[in-house]
């Protein structure tokens, strides 16, 4: 199972607790890649010998408290050579004595901070990388909607959602084992409380079971993520 105190082994070597890894599983280069004669692999030409934009992605990984979302999401960050998020550094310090206190935040206080989040994932892509991984729990589909809004005017970025699914009396061992961290066992009953699980409806999110080890639901997450890209890299090259 994922843990935020034990230091976890892949190819033999030791990540720290907060899930950074010092070692990646091997995957292909999907970063910034050089040009040749000027032209990044990156940047298409179309069949009129005009240059298409690149395509972009934001991964979004979510779900309650204790789930692993900063260790997965550093993970695909560090392996994938994108510019990492952390959803809980854009809490403004009223929502984190709120939760510091056990007191569930309400939707009005979730607003401004889920649009912060897609505001800060958009300027990471306008400094040029080709993808952005971040945190945020997202519990409801509303909150899931306000991140949607990414790409409406801009065709070649693309949104994805990770739901790492577990069950309550898994996350309630795991933040019992967390130290100094604002969010209590308290809190994750509230959370599921208010948890809308993604629906077959929401195509553009992938379940991820985290009951598993660690180096398992790692692999599994950056798999499904090249996976995609792919799928809709193909998709494109198919239409032009």
């Amino acid at each position: 199972m994922l843990s935020y105190n034990t230091p976890m082994s892949v190819n033999g070597q030791n990540a720290g607790p907060t899930g950074g890894m010092s070692a990646r599983l091997p995957v292909k280069n999907v970063g910034n890649i050089a040009s040749v004669n000027g032209v990044s692999s990156n940047d298409a030409v179309s069949g009129t010998g005009r240059h298409s934009p690149k395509e972009q992605h934001i991964w979004l990984v979510t779900g309650p408290a204790g789930c692993g979302k900063s260790t997965v999401a550093r993970y695909l960050a560090e392996s994938l050579h994108w510019p990492y998020i952390e959803g809980d550094e854009f809490h403004p310090s009223a929502n984190i004595e709120k939760m510091s206190a056990g007191i569930p935040l309400t939707d009005a206080d979730r607003w401004d901070w889920l649009t912060a989040l897609r505001e800060a994932s958009i300027r990471a892509l306008d400094q040029g990388n080709d993808g952005v991984v971040l945190t945020c729990s997202a519990l409801k589909r509303k909150y899931r909607d306000v991140i949607r809004v990414a790409p409406y005017f801009t065709p070649n970025l693309h949104l994805h959602f990770i739901y790492l699914d577990a069950s309550e009396e898994i996350l309630l061992q795991r933040v019992l084992a967390r130290q100094n961290h604002y969010m209590g066992a308290n809190m994750v009953h509230s959370q599921f409380e208010a948890l809308e699980p993604p629906t077959s409806a929401e195509t553009d999110v992938i379940p991820i079971d985290v009951s598993r080890p660690a180096e398992v639901v790692m692999a599994d997450a950056l798999n499904q993520v090249l996976h995609t890209i792919d799928g809709i890299q193909i998709q494109k090259d198919q239409s032009q």
